[in-house]
């Protein structure tokens, strides 16, 4: 089983990792909640959550610059909101032509642009920080200590440990083909492109139904050994001072970057 696909967790004993998870769960969502909420163009406050971040990271003992480094493979989904930069009036900063259609990009829609740049990219890395620094079993209790719907935390409590097997009959199937495929020097290998089309997709089909056959035997497995819809740990989760005093001064710290961002 390849663990580490999806399993970004770093053991350590760093004042992040010893929190209670739910006090982690809760701030970092505040954190999230924040950054949505700053208005447009609020630089300083972007500012100041960047530098909460890297703070975050050095508590964390990760490095001022672990976050940021895996965080910018989630700039280019922002582009989806590519099309605000013409879709709000203001004064126009360029023209683009492409044939008979004319875009204007306003000053109030790239603003609302590299606003929405800022708030995607400063999430990415509040999430990357909570899964870095929190086991995902002790995650999905938090959630249900939460008392988030149980079928919901069933779902991604499954979702989540059944991307491994997914991953793994997909390995399997890779390592098959490759001890079946010969390689000649100078020669070109397989068929053509509809051939390849047709060994892809009988691959996809034998992935669905082995991932499904698999599927339910772990499941049958997971019921002889006593599962009854809640994932078991040994972790306490009890509520201690420092939880509380760091979720405290979480809230005021965000509290105060709201403050700036309105009255700078």
């Amino acid at each position: 089983m390849h663990a580490n696909v999806f399993d970004r967790y770093r053991d350590g004993d760093s004042l992040l990792h010893v929190l209670d998870p739910r006090a982690k769960l809760i701030t970092a969502l505040l954190f999230i909640l924040s950054n949505l909420l700053l208005p447009d163009g609020a630089w300083l406050a972007f500012a100041l959550s960047f530098a909460l971040i890297l703070l975050g990271n050095l508590l964390a003992k990760l490095g001022p610059t672990y976050t940021l480094r895996r965080s910018l493979w989630a700039l280019p989904f922002s582009l989806a909101a590519l099309t605000v930069l013409f879709a709000i009036p203001g004064q126009a900063l360029a023209n683009l032509h492409f044939g008979s259609l004319q875009l204007t990009i306003t000053d109030a829609g790239l603003l609302r642009f590299v606003s929405i740049l800022l708030r995607a990219w400063l999430s990415v890395q509040v999430a990357i920080l909570l899964v870095v620094t929190t086991r995902f079993p002790d995650l999905i209790h938090a959630l249900e200590h939460l008392r988030l719907p149980k079928i919901l935390v069933i779902l991604i409590a499954f979702l989540y440990r059944y991307l491994f097997v997914l991953t793994d009959e997909v390995m399997r199937l890779l390592r098959a083909r490759q001890a079946r495929s010969a390689s000649i020097p100078g020669l070109h290998g397989g068929g053509s492109l509809s051939w390849r089309v047709q060994t892809a997709g009988s691959m996809v089909g034998q992935l669905f139904l082995r991932s499904y056959e698999r599927s339910d035997r772990i499941y049958s497995a997971m019921q002889a050994r006593g599962y009854a819809g809640q994932i078991r740990t040994l972790a306490s989760h009890d509520l201690h001072k420092k939880d509380w005093f760091f979720m405290l001064v979480v809230f005021l710290v965000v509290l105060l970057l709201q403050i700036i961002a309105r009255y700078p």
